[in-house]
């Protein structure tokens, strides 16, 4: 409890970083909100009024401390463009992203630990040679353009599945209608972090193998398997669940132009309208979760980090 409360405690300052970053972010891109706000209506007296209304004529750091203040309790403004709450439209937004980037890290971890145990088990074998040509090509590939051949491979020539959406547009909505759109967003998303984790996969196992207990292990007559399973790939797994967990802040991150390839509703495809229509507050509240996001993932692949190796709690 003691080690949960420091990590805790550490996250605070990163996270008022966050908003810092967020805020200036958005503050200091060039053009006039109200303006784009008002579109035809931008008169100058216009524009002086909703500035006024919106606080944008105070001084940048009193702008910064109201809008941190309404985010402490739970107030994210109003979005101008959508005319309903930010903190609702990004929750809502929020959960499809979440499904996206949940079955992706689902997938890199699964078969990026599976390639990586595989090929060092057989190292220099066929099956390494294989893994690694396969980790190469997904890495070196852009994913907005893999997601692109998806579409017209699985989509389009062989009609397997749907090419863009989270359900369908007549009779949608059930788990399996879900699932079907699903499949082809996730499996692009996942393809980058499944060669990145399947690589550093690779070489923990080629060193935990070298360890002179997992010599002692097979001396003692114990099968390769458990030797394999139960003694080198958790004590590999110890130097992986770190990168996981980085991983899964670039698949979130990556979810943005995913979720616009694919048309899927979620924060990427909700900020991509909130920057055409200078919808500040929405963008601010959308980058802001999905940066908070990538720091609790850290969080909770340090803690289990820590779970697993007691010592790293010192």
């Amino acid at each position: 409890m003691t080690y949960v409360a420091k990590r805790l405690l550490a996250m605070i300052p990163i996270l008022l970083g966050l908003t810092v970053i967020v805020f200036l972010m958005m503050a200091l891109i060039p053009g006039d909100p109200a303006t784009a706000i008002l579109g035809s209506y931008a008169t100058p007296d216009n524009v002086e009024r909703l500035n006024r209304q919106l606080g944008l004529d105070r001084p940048l750091h009193e702008q910064y401390l109201i809008w941190l203040g309404n985010i402490l309790e739970g107030d994210f403004g109003r979005s101008y463009s959508l005319n309903r709450p930010v903190a609702d439209e990004v929750l809502e937004r929020f959960s499809a992203t979440l499904l996206l980037a949940g079955a992706a890290l689902l997938l890199c971890s699964v078969f990026g630990l599976l390639a990586g145990t595989l090929s060092a088990v057989r190292q220099f074998g066929w099956t390494d040679r294989i893994v690694t040509l396969l980790v190469l090509i997904g890495i070196s590939m852009p994913s907005f353009w893999l997601g692109l051949l998806m579409i017209l491979l699985f989509a389009v020539t062989l009609q397997w599945l749907p090419a863009s959406g989270m359900v369908a547009i007549y009779g949608g909505g059930g788990p399996l209608d879900i699932l079907t759109h699903l499949v082809l967003p996730a499996f692009t998303l996942a393809v980058v972090a499944t060669g990145v984790i399947a690589r550093l996969t690779r070489a923990s196992m080629l060193e935990v193998l070298r360890q002179d207990y997992i010599r002692t292990a097979r001396a003692k007559g114990l099968p390769e398997r458990r030797v394999i399973w139960r003694h080198a790939f958790k004590a590999a797994l110890v130097t992986v669940i770190p990168v996981i967990g980085i991983q899964a802040g670039f698949v979130l991150g990556g979810a943005v132009y995913i979720e616009t390839v694919f048309q899927w509703p979620g924060v990427g495809a909700m900020l991509v309208k909130a920057i055409s229509t200078r919808d500040l507050l929405l963008v601010q509240g959308g980058v802001l979760v999905v940066a908070a996001s990538y720091v609790l993932f850290n969080l909770a692949a340090d803690l289990l980090q820590a779970a697993l190796d007691p010592r790293l709690k010192g």
